[in-house]
């Protein structure tokens, strides 16, 4: 195989060799692509249906949640299919299209985030200037800004990977397609432009990331600074939701970034892809639904509505 374009599959890791291991590995999978559906359309759901949620702040988290959607449906319905097939290959463009989905989901929902970092700091820190600095219309270009970054930043990583020859076989160290893995299968030296790029993104990131800290910094000082406990409470009921997906997101992601090479092996590459692509868009409705009273008001009229409705 001198080029990439002479493979025509990719054989994904296996999560294990035995046929029960496989289909306890199919359940669990199911189980959480279930649960990840059943909260992120919920919260979907409850935002469009209810006009009390019709505001900035919620259009964002509609956003994010669609991201979420996006994310675990691009890598676990084939590491399901897999698990129970007991078969290891997934096509070339198959392939090229999990890295173009997964790495535009989770690029956008940074981006997102950090935008709802900037939405927290206006509610909080300038109230008075909330409807001129984050009415309908700046929120959704800004929100359009999120998707169409992480476009751009997906259809410029995945061309760059796989216009590379590819000449160390087809087996990739992870049960999806992700561009490190691509890129230990490039012949020597080919990968430096794509490497860059992943550089480029990595200081981004980091931007973004320190642009939500300082804003974080300021939206405390302010809270702390609110005379009344119930004022603190709803400040914080609104800021710490987002700021464990943030923490949540952030920590798993650096850590498959940062991990020492010392310690990397097949079964941790395994672990950690594991926290960082398919925890994430799971546990984020949970955190939401658990910390903001008016999403679970919201959310309890929809459960109300549809069993009366049966009866």
């Amino acid at each position: 195989m001198s080029n990439g374009s002479s493979i025509t599959e990719f054989l994904l890791l296996a999560f294990a060799d035995t046929r029960q291991l496989q289909l306890l590995h199919f359940w669990l999978f199911l189980g959480i692509y279930l649960a990840a559906l059943l909260g992120n359309g919920l919260i979907l759901t409850a935002v469009v249906c209810d006009h009390h949620l019709h505001s900035p702040m919620y259009f964002l988290l509609l956003n994010l949640s669609l991201l979420d959607l996006g994310s675990i449906s691009t890598t676990v319905p084939k590491a399901m299919a897999n698990s129970l097939w007991d078969n290891r290959a997934i096509s070339y463009s198959g392939c090229a299209s999990q890295v173009f989905f997964f790495f535009f989901s989770i690029s956008a929902e940074f981006y997102l985030l950090t935008v709802m970092s900037y939405d927290h700091y206006v509610a909080i820190c300038r109230p008075l200037h909330y409807g001129t600095l984050l009415g309908s219309r700046a929120c959704v270009h800004m929100a359009a800004a999120a998707w169409g970054s992480g476009f751009l930043h997906a259809v410029l990583h995945t061309a760059s990977t796989f216009s590379l020859p590819l000449c160390k076989g087809n087996a990739v160290d992870q049960f999806f397609c992700e561009i490190p893995q691509i890129l230990k299968l490039s012949c020597s030296d080919a990968y430096l432009r794509e490497v860059g790029l992943l550089v480029l993104s990595a200081c981004l990131v980091f931007g973004c990331f320190v642009f939500i800290v300082l804003s974080y910094g300021q939206i405390f000082r302010a809270v702390l600074r609110i005379p009344s406990e119930q004022g603190q409470h709803k400040a914080f009921s609104m800021c710490l939701p987002h700021l464990a997906v943030v923490s949540l997101f952030v920590s798993t992601g650096m850590f498959a970034c940062l991990k020492p090479p010392s310690i990397s092996s097949p079964s941790l590459d395994l672990v950690v892809s594991f926290l960082y692509s398919v925890v994430p868009p799971a546990v984020n409705p949970l955190l939401y639904s658990m910390r903001n009273q008016e999403l679970k008001n919201a959310l309890k009229k929809l459960i109300q509505s549809a069993v009366s409705q049966q009866h």
